[in-house]
């Protein structure tokens, strides 16, 4: 009896191992992402991303690439603008008036700086982060852009695990991210308009805005 549960473990080692990454599975995976020479965002093996293929939570492109892999594949890809954040759209470069920025009636000078990264609220309720881009006495010119958009996105990285997703990770997500809506930001948030993680989670070592590809 002992033999036989050593060789049902060593069975279901060898499956779990063996599995390629497809429909409805549960994928982790460590990545660097490298734009413009630099690597502006990672995980590790010990902090990975993980998600459920096949469920938007990846850029198409990124996802199409390791589909099929299996544990120990490594995968090198870049996507052009247009197969991951888009050009830069001059339309969502927009002027606002001063008073939209008023914290209890006062304007919030002190975030009112060129460069500057601020969590916009949009018309359905979601977080958008706009980048300052010029103050003048009445407006602010906001880039509304995503941050990754307009550039050539660099992914390598390595699958680590692949296996079945359970039928509750299928209706409310690894994290909940099926079930409740996130604002946009860090790598815990799985955000709509981020860099990041829109259904994958990534680990506390994850440096930027989940631009792992998750859109």
């Amino acid at each position: 009896m002992v033999w036989k549960g050593i060789e049902e473990k060593f069975e279901n080692n060898i499956k779990i191992k063996n599995m390629k990454i497809a429909q409805n599975a549960v994928v982790e995976f460590s990545y660097e992402l490298e734009v413009d020479g630099q690597v502006v965002d990672h995980t590790t093996k010990e902090r990975p991303l993980d998600y459920i293929h096949g469920t938007g939570s990846l850029l198409p492109k990124l996802e199409a690439h390791i589909e099929g892999m299996e544990p120990g594949d490594k995968f090198d890809v870049t996507l052009a603008p247009a197969d991951g954040y888009g050009e830069v759209d001059p339309s969502r470069i927009i002027d606002l008036p001063k008073a939209a920025f008023e914290v209890n009636g006062e304007v919030r000078e002190d975030l009112l700086v060129p460069g500057n990264t601020i969590p916009m609220m949009n018309s359905m309720g979601g977080v958008i982060p706009g980048v300052v881009l010029e103050v003048s006495e009445d407006s602010v010119k906001m880039d509304l852009n995503h941050q990754m958009a307009g550039k050539t996105l660099h992914f390598t990285g390595e699958v680590l695990t692949v296996r079945e997703a359970t039928e509750k990770e299928l209706t409310e997500g690894l994290h909940g991210e099926f079930v409740h809506t996130c604002g946009c930001g860090g790598c815990h948030g799985h955000g709509g308009d981020c860099g990041g993680c829109e259904g994958g989670h990534c680990g506390e070592e994850h440096d930027g805005d989940c631009g792992c590809g998750c859109h």
